[in-house]
């Protein structure tokens, strides 16, 4: 079966066009303020029977409206209206201002191509507003239609001569629909039994179904005819009405069928009002609740997985990314499931927490392994609000969609956390279009990712397919689990961040301290060693309860375990007995249970009595019994013991060897520095130099107001220039007697206040005709004033190509 192709699914990118739009407009605004002209007054019938010609009678402030939704059209700058209106109708410029109009401009769009297909052949009469309000009446409202066509017009791809509505031809091509769907409405089948009839389908009638929903809705065969045997793939699935017959060759799929084959919100073209998804109602506090402890259960796993490359670098692969053995691993060990500890180290590294790199583990290898940066150190030890708004800014700003983790790439493989393939150059836009969406809503208002996808469906039908329910419900996830919303409705700190203005990051960053719970300086220990956290603990106290207790449990209150182990931990890294007596005395808000006093005294009593230290290393002890025991161990020879003095060994192993093999062969030693001092041998963890940040995708600066109210001002000089009528014109050639002509014509328009068209060059090699007052010639410039804005402006003579005397 052939294929016939359908409209275009994507405009081809233009914005390389606008890349130097920033650079290039300033260096061509002119040094004093434009004066706002007044507006015109309604042009009459006739008078814009052309695009160029109605861009000429727009406002100064409707062009700059449409050079600043159109930037492409200004770079270079057009030297007149009439190079304007032509860029204005190139087929890329035209898909590119496309992509972001609704279902009702779309239905105005498709139906000034209908009028101009079904007209008599030689009739080029546009058609009327009126036209177009009887055509949609029911389905919009005057107020709506009106303000369609004034979008439309805004971007120069509908101009009006007097009633009459004009179409820029390339606008039809970026119809997202096959022509007609708007305004026919066929017998079409609904979700619920498109659903039905695709589940009794064959294999073979399915391909044929998913290829037209694939390549283009329209197809060609023979078997379409009416005369073709009824067994026939394509006469089944007419007959179900999965096809709709074009010709006795020619069907196409309908748009609800193929919207369901792509798996994207089901929208209908002739749905010209957008759609009203059901809304949940919640208390602002309660949104603000339930981010605040997915904020703090983020920041807690964040920390584990900190640790977990800390201890142990994952291996890097080769194409870059991190294996499914070492996310798995990373996972287990901080008690989440794979997807989030994807998302989280997707979160770290584009934070620039954790990075690629060779640590030193082994000089002689080039492996490179993921790690944590020295920058993570700083991040632990900033405040949670603070810690928060990296990671939520690294999410809304990330090129990538860590929700892929562990789907199937084409090759049938599974694509890994930090691997390139999970790139989406439209991942930062489709993130923000959806949290955008939440933002129009008043707080506390939530909405289902199916409702999302059909109401952004609507708005950019374009781009539909960006929008399917998985992928918006997995970025709405992603959401919640940042802390961003709360009960499906966006949390108060996400708003302040998605105002993009100079203060939305402090702003972001008070809401969420706000809403964080106040850390608690107080834990309540129980009879049975264990110490609850009623809440999250002020920095002193819960690097203290960390280092005396093992996490049992994590929440909103965190329960820990108080062991022999975790007081030995303690006991290693300095602390004495009496000062974690102190510790559970001054901090507990319950009586220490007796229990917890007898396990530190007996582990405090027998740490310490061997202590190690560097001879390389030693081991001593008051007790030469002791000794005695350690030297007669098989441990001994393992580590090369020998004893100098009834009290005191040497051995040739590093410190950290020495005490880790004594306890392992079931002593207590501790580790003590020259003066006899415990010292902390605790290992801290391996550390990668963040790398240099990557060069980021050249995204060109939007053109200030300013900048285009001077384009403007230029692009009416040169428009002046085309139309005067000249009189006596020196063109120069370089030579000295032209150069001699040009500055004797200046001198003598000055003297007699003469307007004259100069052809200009400026510093970027723009060419461009202007009228200018010359004022004053001399010391290689030109003083002349804009006969229009009153403004002087300065000109170097010898970039001047020609001048002549206006008539």
């Amino acid at each position: 079966m052939g294929n016939s192709s359908g409209p275009p699914s994507a405009a081809p990118d233009t914005r390389a066009i606008a890349e130097n739009s920033g650079q290039r407009m300033s260096a061509t605004a002119p040094e004093t303020p434009v004066r706002q002209p007044r507006a015109s007054a309604k042009p009459q019938a006739g008078e814009t029977a052309t695009l160029a010609a109605w861009l000429a009678a727009r406002t100064d402030a409707q062009l700059v409206t449409l050079l600043h939704v159109r930037p492409d059209l200004a770079v270079p700058l057009p030297s007149s209206m009439t190079v304007l209106a032509a860029r204005a109708q190139q087929r890329a410029s035209v898909l590119r201002a496309t992509d972001d109009l609704d279902t009702l401009e779309f239905a105005v769009v498709e139906l000034l191509v209908a009028h101009s297909v079904r007209r008599p052949a030689g009739d080029a009469t546009p058609p009327h507003r009126k036209t177009i309000q009887a055509a949609v009446k029911g389905r919009a409202t005057k107020a709506a239609l009106d303000a369609a066509l004034d979008r439309l017009s805004t971007r120069a791809l509908v101009w009006f001569d007097g009633d009459a509505v004009h179409l820029v031809p390339a606008t039809a091509e970026a119809l997202p629909w096959p022509l007609g769907s708007t305004t026919e409405l066929p017998d079409a089948l609904t979700e619920t039994e498109v659903d039905a009839a695709l589940s009794e389908i064959s294999p073979a009638e399915r391909a044929l179904l998913d290829k037209l929903a694939a390549t283009g809705p329209r197809g060609r065969s023979k078997d379409a005819a009416p005369t073709a045997p009824p067994d026939r793939p394509i006469q089944r699935l007419l007959a179900r009405r999965l096809l709709h017959l074009i010709d006795e060759e020619t069907v196409e799929l309908p748009v609800t069928v193929g919207q369901i084959l792509r798996d994207e919100p089901v929208t209908h073209p002739h749905a010209l009002t957008p759609p009203k998804p059901p809304q949940r109602k919640y208390a602002a506090a309660e949104v603000n609740a339930v981010a605040a402890g997915e904020v703090g259960e983020l920041l807690r796993h964040s920390d584990g997985v900190l640790e977990s490359l800390g201890a142990v670098p994952a291996p890097a692969l080769r194409a870059g990314g991190l294996g499914v053995r070492e996310l798995r691993r990373v996972a287990k060990q901080i008690g989440v499931e794979e997807q989030r500890a994807g998302l989280l180290v997707e979160l770290l590294a584009a934070a620039k927490l954790v990075e690629k790199g060779s640590p030193d583990l082994d000089a002689d290898s080039d492996d490179e392994f993921w790690a944590p940066t020295p920058a993570s150190d700083a991040w632990q030890a900033a405040p949670p609000a603070r810690r928060w708004l990296v990671l939520a800014r690294a999410w809304l700003e990330l090129d990538r969609m860590p929700w892929m983790i562990g789907m199937r790439d084409p090759n049938d493989k599974p694509l890994a956390a930090l691997a390139i393939e999970l790139r989406n150059p439209h991942a930062v836009r489709d993130r923000r279009a959806i949290l955008d969406l939440l933002a129009e809503y008043p707080t506390g208002t939530a909405l289902d990712a199916g409702d999302v996808a059909k109401l952004l469906a609507w708005r950019q039908p374009r781009r539909r397919r960006h929008f399917r329910a998985e992928a918006v419900g997995h970025v709405l996830r992603e959401a919640g689990e940042l802390g961003l919303i709360g009960r499906g409705a966006l949390a108060s700190p996400a708003r302040a961040l998605l105002h993009d203005g100079p203060t939305s990051a402090a702003d972001a960053e008070t809401a969420m301290a706000a809403a964080l719970p106040e850390p608690v300086d107080h834990v309540l220990v129980q009879a049975d060693l264990t110490v609850i956290a009623p809440g999250p603990l002020v920095p002193e106290l819960q690097q203290r309860i960390a280092l005396v207790a093992d996490v049992e449990s994590a929440g909103a209150a965190t329960v820990y375990r108080v062991g022999e182990t975790s007081v030995r931990r303690a006991l290693d890294a300095g602390l004495t007995a009496a000062e974690l007596h102190a510790l559970f005395t001054t901090h507990s808000r319950t009586p220490v249970p007796q229990a917890l006093t007898y396990l530190i005294d007996d582990v405090a009593r027998r740490h310490g009595q061997l202590r190690a230290g560097v001879a390389q290393s030693f081991v001593r002890s008051d007790d030469p019994a002791l000794l005695a025991q350690v030297l007669a161990a098989p441990v001994a020879g393992d580590l090369a013991l020998r004893a100098i003095a009834p009290t005191v060994a040497i051995a040739l192993a590093p410190l950290g060897e020495v005490l880790d093999a004594l306890r392992g062969a079931g002593f207590a030693p501790a580790g003590e520095d020259s003066s006899g001092v415990i010292v902390d041998l605790r290992p801290h963890g391996a550390r990668i130099a963040a790398r240099p940040l990557a060069r980021q995708p050249y995204r060109p600066t939007p053109p200030s107001t300013e900048q285009l109210e001077s384009l403007v001002a230029e692009l009416r000089a040169g428009d002046r220039a085309a139309a005067a009528r000249s009189g006596r014109s020196v063109r120069t050639d370089g030579t000295r007697t032209s150069t001699a002509a040009t500055l004797a014509l200046l001198q003598l328009a000055a003297r007699a206040r003469r307007q004259v068209n100069i052809g200009y060059v400026d510093a970027q090699g723009v060419a461009s005709q202007r009228v200018v007052e010359p004022l004053e010639v001399g010391n290689g410039q030109l003083d002349a004033r804009d006969p229009v804005t009153g403004a002087v402006r300065h000109f170097t003579l010898h970039r001047i190509a020609s001048v002549a005397l206006l008539e």
